[in-house]
């Protein structure tokens, strides 16, 4: 009787006792934090059930008894990526249907995103409810995949460009805007997003300025903010004097102006993302990297059979396109080139002005890819003019900014572990943001795009993060 006593109190006291905490320390890489600071060579950090206890110099580090430690000695840490522009689940292979958003094939896209090093995404506009269900799971614990910022589902004007057809439900009205709005909010979005485009004049109608007007005032009731997918410069002039709070895309019908530039920043309007990539990805006929096993390993077979095939090349040299669930046909392709060379010039000039700016790539529907593109959008930022080091800046702590998480976006002690460990120095090139060699989520080590390839035995792709692939424009 008295050993069973004995055992009780102790399995008693046991079940009461703390968990043991988990900590990993990574020690002797070159830190770049994420903020813009100059980086920290021989650096180490503490790891504690997934955020970040404690970062120095090596030579400071006091580790914790029993901790795990891995030695990072030669290589190059970075926090994850955040792209602020993208679209999940919605894709099966090359085709995009509102049918293929299940949970499922939103979990396999923000695995692909986080093999990738993009360890945040925020969507803007096209999602099913069930993403609330993944964000509260993912916020209540540690992670395994991209963490979800949310614009539930986006405002579409009736008649108008935007959206996925059968889920979006387009508003004609500014009464019906600002209820589509109230249900958002109360589902709790993360912000709201609207689309103002007439597709180069190919569509008759574009949402008027009342109705943008009644989203933006609604948004702001609810302490959101606003984002706005735009193509033309008079539209983001009126979207700034209206209130939004960033874009969703660069102005590219023609250059910007010391108007827009000067409201943008006495606004404190960001260009959230300027989608450089999307631009460049719609200017190609055929796309350089679909031998590259940096883009291989995360897409579909479906997916590169159908990107290597004669019928894509037809299309975007010749056009037009007609597009499941659209009542017309669209020249996608048609003087992309010229389009791209704009966005690359508003971009330089925003970032001379000092416009805030994000990082995101509009990856997800057909022609960008998860996780890939925002490397080549990095890529494309430094063709423009910025440093690699701001090019990293943007796509951490000033996308965390934007946000408003103030636990993501930077190595610091006490934000969430969301780590980039890299083979090679991407300040000296910053084409070596792919060379990844780990991934960290809340501290989980997750499956990086050299281990990954999707849809596929693991076997059946080849290649190494110790050769940087080239980007070749």
């Amino acid at each position: 009787m008295r050993k069973l006593k004995l055992a009780l109190l102790a399995a008693a006291l046991l079940a009461a006792a703390p968990a043991l905490a988990e900590t990993t320390v990574l020690k002797g890489m070159t830190l770049i934090d994420g903020t813009g600071k100059p980086v920290q060579p021989n650096a180490a950090l503490v790891m504690t059930d997934g955020k970040i206890a404690w970062v120095g110099p090596a030579a400071q580090l006091k580790a914790p008894a029993g901790a795990r430690t891995v030695d990072l000695t030669g290589k190059f840490v970075i926090p994850g990526l955040i792209d602020a522009h993208v679209h999940i689940g919605i894709m099966h292979d090359v085709t995009q249907d509102i049918k293929y958003y299940t949970r499922d094939n939103v979990e396999a896209d923000l695995k692909t995103y986080a093999a990738y090093g993009v360890t945040g995404v925020q969507v803007l506009g096209t999602d099913k409810d069930l993403v609330f269900d993944i964000r509260k799971q993912e916020r209540s614990g540690r992670p395994h995949y991209a963490r979800v910022y949310t614009a539930g589902q986006g405002e579409v004007f009736k008649g108008g460009y935007g959206g996925v057809f059968g889920l979006n439900v387009p508003v004609s009205t500014p009464e019906e805007a600002r209820k589509s709005v109230d249900e958002q909010a109360a589902k709790g979005v993360d912000f709201i997003k609207l689309w103002m485009d007439d597709e180069r004049k190919t569509i008759p109608v574009k949402m008027t300025y009342d109705v943008s007007k009644a989203i933006i005032d609604e948004a702001h009731k609810h302490n959101l903010k606003a984002v706005a997918h735009i193509f033309y410069l008079a539209d983001a002039k009126e979207l700034v004097r209206e209130g939004i709070n960033g874009f969703a895309h660069m102005v590219r019908d023609q250059p910007v102006d010391n108007e827009l530039l000067s409201m943008m920043k006495a606004k404190g309007t960001w260009m959230v993302s300027a989608t450089l990539s999307r631009e460049m990805a719609y200017s190609l006929a055929i796309m350089p990297w679909l031998n590259d096993p940096f883009f291989t390993r995360g897409v579909t077979p479906g997916t590169l059979a159908a990107l290597r095939s004669m019928a894509r090349e037809q299309a975007v040299v010749l056009g037009p396109t007609r597009f499941p669930g659209l009542p017309y046909e669209k020249k996608v392709f048609w003087d992309m080139d010229r389009t791209v060379f704009q966005a690359l010039q508003n971009y330089q000039a925003m970032v001379k002005a000092g416009v805030k700016t994000g990082m995101g790539t509009d990856s997800g529907p057909n022609g960008r890819f998860p996780g890939f593109n925002a490397h080549e959008e990095m890529q494309l930022e430094v063709l423009a003019g910025r440093s690699p080091m701001d090019a990293i800046k943007s796509a951490t702590s000033d996308n965390a900014s934007w946000l408003g998480d103030n636990s993501v976006g930077s190595v610091e002690a006490g934000k969430w572990a969301d780590l980039v460990v890299l083979n090679k120095n991407p300040l000296d090139d910053i084409r070596n943001t792919q060379t990844i060699l780990s991934v960290y989520i809340a501290g989980n080590p997750v499956p990086t795009v050299w281990q990954i390839c999707r849809d596929r035995p693991a076997g059946a792709c080849t290649g190494s993060a110790l050769n940087a692939p080239d980007m070749p424009y």
